[in-house]
């Protein structure tokens, strides 16, 4: 990215922030709406002590245009503070008359009346009811400004710049035609060439010159940016008419003409405004028709989320919030430090002061939000640099899952609606909980990191530290934080959700830690583990388990502080998307998994086990795995198959994955099986050898076989091609070419059985041994001849199940 463009998207980031900094003063009043939400203390003021003076910045220009002055000030309180009693004495007789005769009789109905017709409630209705309407006015106006083009939105900052450039000149006409009164005539002076009085540093003269130079100033800049008709003439003479009060007030003129005289020269650039505000009003109105045809073109095509996604991208939302917090917080601490006090400025109070203000109104909260987003995203980006591995998906980063977490937990603890000391408090226990859901996403990193080093032949010693020694972060951490906690805090509902979470961080890194070193284990093993499938089933079983049972702990936990402490529609909400998604759905496809597993190992007792004669006929490798067989089962159709990957093929489907046929015995079968026992006995101790049909009907039209299917783990069981299907549709070309290639593969594995490759499983799926290779092997010869046995060894079974089907 080029410095041109960052420059320009900084510049379109602050054009959009102030905005979002009108939003949030008026969400700071409320709407406009009387609100009591946490009265604030007044001072102590002593009997020989006057009252201390507010000090507004503001108070010359309002005196100045009629907007200020103690007895408006005093009118308007007193007025307040009796609209405020008529108020409340009328809802108190209501609440009364409802109470003692009820919400339907007489009495309450009559005092509803009165209610009714009482000039002081109705003049504190029109009143809030003008306010409020007002609000919503800037608050859509400022909404709509905010989403604006950038084209647009610089059209708007000049018209509203040149409108102010206006104003400020005639405050500043206004200010040096009050010197020029108090002080002797500046033409005289020129006259007579009073150089003493002309160049004296205190005079007049040296006081208009700033107030003159400002004036040529804002006549250029409003010559440059105003949107009005542009003629050369007015152009070239708008410094001369800025400054024309100043320059008129010199000549002998009467009072009353020069008190007027800022307002004949703002006569000509409030025209010029007025033109382009009439010019402008039919463009703006159909700029905002185009944008809502374009949003509802857009969802029509692609959908909402598309369409919030490409808008949030386009107004660069998170950059525009951290800027406008970032300016919040330095203008509130700026305000703090030029606080007249006697007492020296301490600094965790006045961080209090900062965070509590930081998270005053919703958009408030947003600010904040970008702001913990990005130190978030930052954090997790420095544990993935420490451990040597990068994900730039957006989507599943730190900083977007922390923004959505922390915001949610704001509004699901009103947090805008506290006190400010419930506030701080409320805050400090919402980072608290983010800082434990950022020890779940660290470990999210690491975990399969680990998994994948456990799976290495060569790994790299440093890499392992690397992930070992996050790990031991991880459970550190928690435990301290939980000691510390637990020693100063007493107990409370929420001391119980940071406990469950942190004593779930430290139960998924053990588990973690178990599943890395059993595969370790197996990875120095020279011969196959057929129980390393179990004991990850054990580990990881346990692991959900506690998973689970927290889970309804939270659940519980929740429930209580929704009935009992603080409920709200978006705790509700919460939990019942908790009590869906983590305990329903959880409880649901753990049982899924125990039920597949129950009767695949049921379905596995029932098939023969192969003797070391029929294994040493065979003197093949386990289809699925590619692994040497010590020991097998023996299928229906006569395949030969590891326990423990017949097991989780079971998961998937019944059928065999060389040939499809059913592989368990069915009642019929078994009726068959016992009429042809003796055969099959006999059959079963003779070495295997395929001997092809001699059927031309079979041979003209060979069939394809389908693609044979390795098996993941339960809960992820999926399926992927394998090049053993292929090559037996190759070797099925003819009767002839399949027995020539059975023989062919069968010396091509004697030679190669003793080199094959072990593919060790990696950590991305849950209790597999396999599932970690989601390829097949690589084809060199021993994988190719092993692949080409597999295939060749049951050419007849396809031919046969081929007839079967016709």
């Amino acid at each position: 990215m080029s410095v041109r463009t960052k420059v320009l998207g900084l510049v379109d980031v602050m054009m959009r922030v102030p905005p979002v900094m009108v939003i949030d003063e008026i969400l700071k009043i409320g709407m406009g709406l009387p609100t009591r939400l946490y009265p604030e203390k007044a001072p102590e003021v002593k009997p020989s002590e006057s009252p201390p003076e507010s000090k507004d910045p503001l108070a010359s220009i309002k005196e100045f245009f009629g907007l200020g002055g103690d007895g408006i000030s005093q009118m308007t309180s007193s007025a307040a503070e009796k609209a405020q009693s008529a108020l409340e004495q009328t809802i108190e007789n209501a609440s009364r008359s409802a109470q003692s005769n009820g919400m339907l009789s007489s009495g309450f109905n009559s005092l509803m009346d009165e209610l009714s017709h009482d000039e002081t409630l109705a003049n504190v209705l029109s009143i809030t009811t003008v306010k409020f309407v007002i609000c919503l006015f800037g608050f859509l106006s400022a909404a709509c400004i905010f989403m604006l083009w950038t084209r647009h939105l610089v059209m708007v900052y000049m018209f509203l710049t040149s409108l102010g450039l206006t104003f400020l000149s005639y405050w500043s006409n206004v200010s040096a035609l009050a010197l020029m009164e108090r002080s002797p005539s500046i033409l005289e002076d020129l006259m007579s060439l009073n150089t003493t009085r002309l160049l004296d540093s205190g005079g007049v003269v040296m006081s208009l010159a700033p107030h003159l130079m400002a004036q040529w100033f804002m006549g250029m800049l409003f010559a440059y940016i105003h949107l009005g008709p542009r003629f050369e003439l007015l152009q070239k003479s708008m410094p001369i008419i800025f400054a024309s009060p100043i320059l008129v007030a010199m000549l002998p003129l009467p009072p009353k003409v020069v008190q007027h005289l800022p307002v004949v020269a703002g006569f000509t650039p409030i025209i010029l405004t007025k033109i382009t505000l009439m010019h402008s009003a039919m463009e703006a109105s159909r700029t905002v028709y185009n944008g809502y045809q374009y949003a509802m073109n857009f969802v029509s095509n692609f959908g909402l989320s598309a369409l919030i996604e490409n808008e949030w991208q386009r107004l660069n939302v998170p950059n525009v919030l951290r800027v406008f917090w970032t300016i919040r917080i330095i203008q509130g601490g700026y305000a703090l430090a030029t606080t007249e006090s006697e007492e020296p400025l301490e600094l965790m109070p006045a961080t209090q002061k900062l965070l509590v203000d930081g998270c005053e109104t919703l958009t408030a909260v947003l600010g904040m939000t970008g702001v913990i987003s990005m130190i978030c995203h930052y954090i997790g980006r420095g544990f993935q640099w420490y451990l040597l591995t990068y994900d730039n998906d957006e989507e599943k980063s730190l900083g977007t899952v922390s923004a959505v977490l922390f915001y949610i937990l704001a509004l699901q603890t009103g947090l805008t609606s506290l006190s400010p000391d419930k506030r701080f408090i409320r805050l400090c226990r919402n980072l608290c909980l983010l800082m434990t859901a950022l020890l779940h996403f660290l470990h999210n990193i690491v975990s399969p990191i680990l998994m994948s080093l456990s799976a290495a032949r060569n790994p790299s010693r440093k890499r392992h530290v690397r992930a070992l020694s996050v790990c031991a972060f991880l459970v550190v951490m928690p435990v301290s934080l939980l000691y510390y906690l637990w020693s100063q805090r007493s107990i409370s509902t929420w001391l119980l959700a940071v406990t469950a979470f942190s004593v779930e961080v430290i139960v998924k890194v053990l588990v973690s830690l178990a599943t890395y070193t059993l595969f370790l284990l197996d990875a120095r093993r020279q011969f196959f583990w057929e129980k390393l499938d179990d004991y990850l089933y054990y580990v990881r079983a346990f692991g959900n388990s506690v998973e689970f049972c927290f889970g309804i702990l939270l659940f519980i936990n929740g429930a209580w502080i929704l009935v009992f402490e603080s409920g709200g529609a978006i705790r509700a909400i919460m939990m019942c998307i908790h009590a869906y998604f983590n305990i329903w759905c959880e409880a649901r496809a753990g049982w899924s998994v125990f039920m597949k597993r129950r009767s695949a190992v049921h379905k596995i007792s029932s098939l023969p086990e192969a003797t070391p004669a029929q294994l040493q006929a065979f003197d093949d490798v386990c289809a699925i795995c590619y692994q040497e067989m010590y020991s097998a089962k023996i299928t229906r159709c006569r395949h030969f198959f590891h326990g423990v990957c017949l097991r989780k093929w079971l998961y998937v489907q019944d059928r065999c994955p060389l040939c499809h046929e059913i592989m368990m015995y069915t009642d019929k079968a078994e009726e068959s099986a016992q009429e042809a026992e003796p055969a099959a006995a006999a059959q079963a101790e003779q070495p295997l050898r395929i001997y092809p049909r001699d059927d031309g009907n079979n041979a003209g039209a060979p069939r394809r076989s389908p693609e044979r299917v390795p098996v993941e783990n339960p809960e992820m069981a999926t399926t992927s091609s394998s090049a053993a299907a292929v090559i037996g549709t190759e070797a099925a070309s003819t009767i002839m070419d399949s027995v020539a290639a059975a023989a062919e593969a069968r010396s091509m594995a004697t030679v190669s059985s003793s080199s094959t490759q072990r593919i060790s499983a990696s950590g991305s799926s849950d209790s597999s041994y396999i599932s970690a290779s989601a390829q097949p092997p690589p084809p060199t010869a021993t994988s190719a001849a092993a692949v080409a046995t597999a295939a060749a060894s049951n050419t007849t079974h396809m031919f046969r199940m081929s007839q079967d089907q016709q």
